[in-house]
C-alpha cells in the first residue's frame, strides 16, 4: 500500500474505500479510453442488452444517469452506430432506444476489458474474498430494510 501516513489514516475504512474506489476508476476509465468508451457508454449498452429497447426516460432509470446528460451519451452512440434511435410506435412523443449488432459487438468488447481490469484490481484477493466483499460492498449499498 501507499504511504499513507498516520495510522489513523491506514485504519480508517471509508478513507481506504475511497482510496481503492478512486484506483479502480482511474483504471476503468483508462482502459475504456483505449476502446474509444466511457463508462456511461458500457452502462447504456449493457442496459440496452439486459432490458431490451428503452425509452431513455426507462435508460436513464436504469443507468442512473441524468437525463440531461443521456441525451449526448445516446448521441455519441448513435454516431457510433452502436445504437439506433427512433420515434416509439406506442407513444411518437418519445424516442425509443435500441442495441444495434455493432453495439452489441463493442460491448462484448468492453465486458472483456472490463473483466481483465477487475481481475488486476482484485489480484491480491482470493476468489472467497473477492465474493465476500461483492456481498458486503452489495450490503452497503443497498442494505435491509429496518
Amino acid at each position: 500500500m501507499e504511504n499513507i501516513g498516520a495510522e489513523r489514516l491506514r485504519t480508517l475504512r471509508t478513507r481506504l474505500l475511497s482510496m481503492a474506489a478512486v484506483r479502480s476508476d482511474r483504471r476503468v476509465n483508462e482502459e475504456l479510453a483505449r476502446a474509444g468508451a466511457r463508462k456511461w457508454h458500457y452502462a447504456v449498452l449493457a442496459a440496452l442488452d439486459e432490458s431490451g429497447p428503452a425509452s431513455q426516460a426507462q435508460l436513464s432509470d436504469r443507468t442512473g444517469i441524468y437525463r440531461s446528460d443521456l441525451v449526448a451519451v445516446i448521441t455519441e452512440l448513435t454516431e457510433r452506430e452502436q445504437v439506433s434511435r427512433a420515434p416509439d410506435p406506442a407513444d411518437r412523443r418519445r424516442n425509443l432506444i435500441e442495441l444495434t449488432p455493432t453495439g452489441r459487438h463493442q460491448l462484448h468488447h468492453l465486458d472483456t476489458i472490463l473483466a481483465a481490469v477487475d481481475d488486476e484490481v482484485f489480484a491480491p484477493l482470493s476468489p472467497e474474498q473477492r465474493e465476500q466483499l461483492s456481498r458486503l460492498l452489495t450490503l452497503m449499498l443497498d442494505p435491509p430494510a429496518s
